[in-house]
């Protein structure tokens, strides 16, 4: 019996998991987000040794000096090194993003496979709870929570937390639901396997492949939150770089240094880009209603 529920139970090996890698390689937009991707994350690590001046150090003697062979992105409003802040903005911007999802994922994963494997009545109280937070304008609630908590990296990332993991625990609920009656959990159930196996053991490894999917979906969506949020000034604290901010400081100086917007902007939207592209070619890849779709 525990053979024959072993085998109805998915399994991913390592053959799947080199066929995956072959196909994401495969197709030339998820190469090109591969590389975005790997390329900002470089840089978000080894920015101190990147960046070529301190990104905080003002010299107002050479502000708004454009491009030159001292300064590749030129400085801006206070004479800070362009160049290192836009390296530094990556760490920010990364830091942010990929803290804030991770933080997000787990509290929904959690909530949604208690209400999806719980009692009903507790699954109709969290589903109340998802759609309340879900109903949340996420401006008012960062203007609220920096009312409370002030302005800074760690308010950002609660915002942008307690924003997202309502749309992961909805997700992880309704495929606990669809796979909490399939043959194979029912066949452990026979044998009297506890809630926490279940659970551990056969739930949570099919629901982490959807799960990956948005998140990494995500991932591009909380960086422009986090560059519109500096840029409106309810974002990180100057004077931590942010590509938001750096924006900001370029749209009040564009007349006479437009090379602001055009290098703070930049790196914006090629990690949005990358992100993106490298979260649709996991989707397609991992979405078993697509693998069915695909040619063998």
């Amino acid at each position: 019996m525990m053979s024959s529920v072993a085998e109805a139970s998915p399994s991913t090996p390592d053959r799947q998991r080199l066929v995956l890698l072959r196909a994401l390689l495969a197709d030339p937009f998820t190469r090109v987000a591969l590389i975005l991707v790997a390329g900002f994350l470089v840089t978000a690590i080894f920015a101190p040794w990147l960046a070529p001046y301190s990104p905080v150090k003002i010299d107002v003697l050479h502000k708004l000096q454009p491009p030159s062979a001292e300064h590749w992105f030129g400085t801006d409003h206070l004479g800070r090194d362009l160049l290192s802040r836009v390296i530094y903005g990556a760490r920010t911007a990364l830091t942010i993003a990929m803290v804030s999802v991770a933080i997000a994922g787990a509290i929904g994963l959690l909530l949604g496979l208690i209400a999806g494997y719980g009692p009903r009545w507790l699954d109709a109280i969290l589903v109340l709870a998802f759609d309340s937070m879900n109903s949340l304008p996420m401006i008012m609630f960062a203007l609220a929570i920096i009312t409370v908590l002030g302005a800074g990296t760690g308010t950002l990332i609660i915002v942008i937390a307690a924003t997202s993991f309502p749309s992961y625990a909805r997700l992880i609920r309704a495929q606990t639901l669809a796979l909490k009656n399939s043959d194979y959990i029912l066949a452990e159930r026979l044998l009297d396997a506890s809630a926490a196996r279940i659970i551990f053991i056969h739930l949570l490894p099919n629901v982490a492949g959807p799960l990956i999917i948005l998140l990494s979906m995500d991932i591009p969506v909380v960086i422009m939150v986090e560059a519109g949020l500096s840029f409106l000034g309810l974002g990180v604290r100057p004077p931590t770089p942010s590509w938001g901010s750096i924006l900001y400081d370029g749209y009040t100086s564009i007349r006479s240094a437009p090379f602001m917007v055009i290098f703070g902007g930049l790196p914006l939207v090629l990690a949005t880009l990358g992100f993106t592209f490298l979260g649709e070619g996991l989707r397609d890849y991992l979405d078993p209603r697509l693998q069915l779709r695909r040619p063998a």
